[in-house]
């Protein structure tokens, strides 16, 4: 079996509405990492220092790599990365091994069959 790692900056509160459609979409879990900050084309405002933008939280999920693809562009409607410019991004990384996924496999392999 074959894994990505979907990585996810998102808008801190769209965290739980992101988490449920991927999970709806086939992702088994994911690492959360909050408060995350970034830039992008444009900086940040700031106010006497503080910044003036939302926090993001990162998501990191490793799903089976037929599964993929659904599940990011799952991710990206929810996020609305697409129709709102500075909401957030995700990509897919090829992951060539992993460890202490075992309790995870019967339920995917089971997912797959129905995907394939």
């Amino acid at each position: 079996m074959h894994f990505k790692l979907i990585v996810a900056f998102v808008e801190d509160h769209k965290t739980d509405a992101v988490m449920k459609a991927a999970r709806d979409a086939g992702a088994t879990g994911a690492t959360i990492i909050n408060n995350a900050r970034g830039e992008g084309l444009k900086s940040s405002k700031t106010f006497f220092g503080l910044s003036l933008e939302t926090q993001r939280d990162v998501l990191m999920f490793l799903v089976e790599e037929h599964m993929a693809r659904d599940i990011l562009e799952t991710i990206a409607d929810v996020g609305e990365f697409e129709a709102k410019p500075g909401t957030g991004i995700a990509f897919q990384i090829d992951v060539e091994d992993a460890i202490g996924i075992n309790q995870q496999l019967n339920v995917l392999k089971e997912k797959v069959k129905e995907e394939v």
